[in-house]
This record gives C-alpha cells, structure tokens and sequence, in this order.
C-alpha cells in the first residue's frame, strides 16, 4: 500500500472543540510518548506519569521554554490500547476561547507535538483496528448532522449496525464461493457424489443479490437525511407563499402583505419535517412584471424552483384557478416532486367555512392562519422527500463511496446468477463472487488503499 500523506507514529495534538468562546476547550493528544510529552509541559509531571488509564489530574500546562504557567487544566490520560486512536493520550480540558486554546496548543507544540491533519485521530482509531472504515466514516457522519434523525441513523452505523450487515452479506457471498472453489480444486472422481452438480442455487443467489442491491438504494435515503431536500414555494403573488414560509419556520421571516409583488427576490431557511432537513425557499410570485427588479427576482425565483427537489405550488382558493396555474401545473404533470396546495382556505366567505368537494383532486387544503392542514403538508413533504415508502430500515447509507461499492457487488452478483441459470463453468462464477466479496471488503476496510483513506479523512475536522 503506498503511504499514508503523513506518519502516523508522530505524537499529535489538536483542539477538538470549536474555535470560539466557550466555556471549556478539550485539546486531544495521541502518538508514540504522548503522555512522557504532555508530562514535559504540565506542572505535576509524575502525576501525569504514572496515571492509570482513564483517570484526571489536575494541574498547569507550563510553557516548555519559559516554565512560565499558562492555563489551569484538567488532563485525561488514556493508556493504549484503551483509547479512541488505540494509542497514549492526553486529553486537555483548559479553559475556552481562542486566546487560552492557542497558548496550549502552543506549548504542546514547542513540547514535541505537531499539529494533527485532518480526520488523523480517527484515521489512526480505524489503522489500529479500533473502528472499522463504516464506522469511521459514521464519525464523521455523526459531527456533520442536520437533524436528530440524521444523528441517530449515523449513531447506528456507529454502533456496528452497518459492519454487521456488510459482514453478514460477506458470508453468504463466502459460503457461495467456497462451494464452487471446492469443485475448482478437487478432481470430480474425489467429491463423494458431488460431481455434476452445480453448486449454486439461482434462487439464493438471486435473494443475496437484491439484498445487497436493497442496501445501496438506501443510499438515496441516507443521502436525504445527510444533505437535505430543497423545496420551493410557488405560485401566482399573493397566493400565500410567505405566510406557508412564516408558518414552516415557526416565525415571522417572511414580509406578508396584500400588495402583489412583495417578495422581489427568494429567501431561504433550514427547517426540519419529519427528520427530515429541508432548505426552504420562499419565491417571487409568479406573474408577468414592467418592474425590472421584481423581474429578475421573478427570474431567480425560476431558476430555484427548476432545481428544487420538491415544489410546493399554491393557490389562492378565494380566487381559484386561472390559465397561468393550469399552465405551470401541466407542465409538472406526473412529477413526484409537486405537491399542490389549495391555500387560504381561512379566507374563504362564509366565516372561513369551505367544501371539501370545492377542492381540486390532489389539492392539499390548508391555512396558514389556523394551521389546518400543516400535518398533512408534511406528510406529503416526507412522502416527496423519501417516497411513499419512506425509511423501512434503520440501516442505510449516506456515503456515495460505499453506494459504488454496493452497486459493484450487487452487479457481479446479477452475473453470478446468470451463470448459474446457464450453468456457465465455473471458473467464471468465482470470478464474480470473487470481485463481489472484494468490493464489500472495501466498504469495512479490509480491502484499502492509502489514497482511498486520504480521501475520506480528508474531509473531517481537524479534532477528529
């Protein structure tokens, strides 16, 4: 394997928690004499020395040229292999702030420590077979969250959920290659009976194969939950676009007034529905302007709805239908991202009071006064976020490498099954399986190569 972009036998130290005021700063270290290092620059030396494994002492980070005291801390030490990397570590609690953080980080470094790159601590823990490359990606997937829901799915993988599953479809895929490897190396006259007989059964292989092919389809919605969904609000001006924006977030983002035209250019928010994060945009109204500004706002706003994910396209129930909604409606016909919206059912004569047979069919009634409505709003958002099925499984995957990887097993998997429908030699069939297994020990980090691990420590914080 080609090396690594930096040694990993080097002590490290970096600061773990953000670079901002807080009231508490934890600074990592974790190498080859992490702790004899960390005992140079604090003050009770043998303390830290002959601490046990997952024990606090209390004392200074002294300045290693000046002796000169710097912060007050708390030091954690973490005797290998019973830490997060595997290896010695010292971990700081000094008081937070930029100021108190880059005095220690500092003396650390004047101590023998050089600054970690990012991802190392969890590159390290995944090298010293702490963690699996599932879970040491699900680091990463854990800090980066969106949403509570996102957190737990991550937390999951995390926990092992996703290296049991891999695991478990690697042994089906090995007990498949072991029998035909069988017949491949032993003579048919030395089988007991066994020759002529193929050793696969189509209809397993065909069940191991969709379920292989069922995990990386997940990925669309693990990739929901990790990126979000951009959703638009559209329609005719005044059709309640801000107010359905206002009543999403849960406050008075966007202005409301019965002056067409206000909203001259998008905004946009973060909310959550469901689990699910969504980027939120309240659009132009959609109508033909002298205005050159509401113009290029009008343009904009097109521009974002083409792209978005989901469109929420209301319209005014008072006034009802025109051809320019027709027009806009019929040209998303049959797209699952639209949801229609007959709005300002509140506004209605007759105190507020409507037919529900007034509805158009695949209208969703609703008012952004009362908030009646809003809960199956968000229904259909979840629905149009997720499909209709939504999430059937606590397992799923977010990570695009390991959907290829997936994928690369599922079709040398759809190959297998064809040879065994043919009956093809079987030569041919381990060949498949072979690059199936090959491909699944790739996504736990069996099978790896350096610039692979690179990449995917390459994007986590520099703590991690």
């Amino acid at each position: 394997m080609k090396e690594l972009s930096y040694n990993t036998e080097d002590p490290i130290a970096a600061l773990a928690t953000g670079w901002e005021e807080s009231a508490i700063a934890v600074i990592r270290t974790s190498g080859t004499d992490a702790i004899e290092l960390a005992a140079g620059v604090f003050s009770n030396k043998d303390g830290l020395r002959s601490a046990e494994g997952g024990t606090i002492v209390y004392g200074y980070v002294l300045d290693p040229e000046t002796g000169a005291r710097v912060d007050e801390v708390l030091a954690a030490v973490f005797r290998a292999p019973r830490s997060y990397t595997g290896e010695d570590s010292v971990e700081f609690f000094c008081h937070g702030g930029i100021p108190a953080v880059s005095v220690v980080l500092s003396a650390l470094k004047k101590g023998g420590f050089r600054d970690a790159a990012p991802g190392e601590f969890t590159m390290r823990a995944f090298v010293n077979g702490k963690l699996d490359l599932t879970r040491a990606e699900a680091v990463h997937e854990i800090v980066t969250a969106k949403t509570a829901k996102a957190h737990s799915l991550a937390l999951n993988r995390l926990s092992g959920a996703l290296e049991l599953r891999i695991e478990d479809l690697k042994r089906r895929v090995l007990d498949m290659l072991s029998s035909v490897e069988l017949l491949l190396d032993y003579p048919e006259d030395e089988l007991d009976g066994q020759a002529g007989e193929y050793p696969l059964d189509v209809q397993a292989v065909e069940n191991l194969c969709a379920d292989v092919q069922r995990l990386a389809d997940s990925f669309k919605a693990g990739k929901v939950f990790r990126d979000g969904v951009p959703a638009a609000l559209a329609g005719r001006t005044n059709s309640g676009k801000s107010s359905l924006f206002n009543l999403l977030l849960r406050e008075d983002r966007a202005i409301v007034s019965e002056i067409h035209g206000t909203t001259r250019d998008y905004i946009e928010s973060w909310i959550t529905v469901k689990g699910i994060p969504l980027r939120l945009f309240d659009t132009a109204g959609l109508r033909n302007s002298d205005n050159p500004i509401e113009a290029e706002g009008i343009k904009r706003s097109g521009e974002v709805i083409a792209d978005a994910g989901i469109i929420l396209y209301l319209v005014d129930a008072v006034c009802g239908l025109n051809e320019e909604d027709r027009t806009f409606l019929d040209r998303l016909q049959g797209e699952e991202r639209l949801i229609r919206l007959w709005s300002k059912i509140d506004a209605i004569p007759n105190e507020g009071a409507y037919d529900e047979d007034q509805v158009p069919d695949g209208f969703i009634p609703i008012s952004s006064l009362t908030g009646e409505g809003l809960a199956e709003l968000e229904k259909a958002l979840a629905e149009a976020a997720l499909g209709k099925k939504g999430l059937d499984d606590t397992v799923v995957i977010d990570s695009m490498r390991q959907r290829d990887l997936l994928q690369r097993a599922a079709t040398a998997l759809d190959k297998t099954r064809s040879a065994a429908e043919e009956q093809a030699p079987l030569d041919a069939a381990a060949m498949e399986l072979r690059d199936a297994l090959d491909a699944m020990g790739e996504i736990t980090g069996e099978v790896s190569s350096a610039d692979i691990l690179n990449n995917i420590f390459s994007n986590f914080c520099v703590g991690k």
